[in-house]
């Protein structure tokens, strides 16, 4: 749960970063929000280019921890029968 947290952390906190950052440049109101409407679309793609990366990660570790656990099943078995 620390690294989802950590997760929603940062991107709050960029998120924070960049409208503090946008506000505070001396630019027309409708300068202001063309920048933030570009920076919101960026940031949404960036978070769901890590999304993808997370999830892509998660699924090859949990079929990797499968195969781990079908292999141990199968030398237990193995070794259950074996003794027999």
């Amino acid at each position: 749960m620390g690294k989802g947290r950590f997760f929603i952390g940062a991107v709050v906190g960029a998120v924070a970063g960049v409208v503090a950052g946008v506000l505070t440049v001396p630019k027309s109101g409708k300068e202001t929000r063309a920048d933030l409407h570009q920076k919101a679309v960026d940031l949404k793609q960036n978070v769901s280019d890590k999304t993808e990366d997370v999830l892509e990660k998660s699924g090859d570790l949990a079929s990797d921890m499968k195969e781990r656990v079908d292999r141990s099943i199968e030398g237990a078995k193995k070794g259950f029968t074996e003794k027999e």
